[in-house]
């Protein structure tokens, strides 16, 4: 059967590709694909806790088979161009994209705006200009896109069910950010500020710690990409 592998993030660097089409043999899982991997690139093997894998860009464990056309994802810790934007919209209204532009919470939120709403909390995480004091030029974001929205999508709809809000947003830019720039906004709507603000809070750690997105982190000395963690609930491959 046929494989496609996808490398993001550092992975990539280590792979020195970001996809490739490969044959294995009927029934192989996960896992045998991990190992096919680390044996080549043994940099894979030394990094097994932080690595998940997906299988058609759902969270998956080692142990789970594989069919023929199937696409796996080698996903490095998160850190936290289309022709247009990768965007969803639920019947409920609310709203998550991906966006290669310049984010405006104030749009976002007045397409959201019923005129019901007690409480709009907007958090913005914007590129600062230091890391631990090491100057900082700008920053590089990619992800995997298809993953990266149903992902977000999931986390909102789960907020929204738990926190009396009406309607939540998340938009994160990808591509070059320079210092100052917002790479990722939530928004939430509710009749009242409290479970506006703690649906905010729960949208943004969520996001960081299960969406697909990795940054790269450019200095005046060098660069880095920036290795974060996952969520604890995330099967990863060692």
């Amino acid at each position: 059967m046929r494989v496609r592998v996808l490398f993001f993030g550092m992975l990539k660097e280590f792979v020195g590709h970001p996809v490739e089409e490969s044959d294995f043999p009927d029934g192989t899982d996960l896992g045998t694909i991990f190992e096919n991997y680390a044996e080549r690139y043994p940099r894979l093997r030394e990094m097994a806790r932080s690595i998940v894998m997906a299988r058609n860009q759902e969270f998956a464990p080692l142990s789970t088979s594989l069919e023929d056309g199937d696409e796996v994802a080698f996903l490095p810790p998160v850190s936290g161009g289309a022709a247009t934007d990768p965007i969803a919209i639920t019947p409920e209204g609310h709203y998550f994209a991906l966006t290669r532009q310049a984010i405006d919470p104030h749009a976002v939120a007045a397409r959201l705006m019923t005129g019901a709403e007690g409480a709009v909390v907007t958090f913005e995480g914007t590129v600062r200009n230091n890391t631990k004091g090491r100057p900082t030029l700008c920053l590089d974001y990619e992800c995997y896109e298809g993953m990266a929205l149903k992902t977000m999508a999931r986390i909102g709809l789960e907020i929204a069910s738990v926190h009396r809000v009406s309607r939540v947003a998340m938009v994160h830019r990808l591509g070059r950010m320079l210092v100052g720039e917002t790479s990722v906004a939530v928004i939430v709507m509710a009749p009242h500020r409290r479970p506006a603000f703690e649906a905010a809070l729960e949208g943004i750690n969520r996001l960081k710690k299960l969406v697909p997105i990795w940054k790269k982190e450019h200095f005046v000395d060098g660069e880095v990409w920036v290795e974060g963690e996952w969520d604890h609930n995330v099967p990863v491959a060692g």
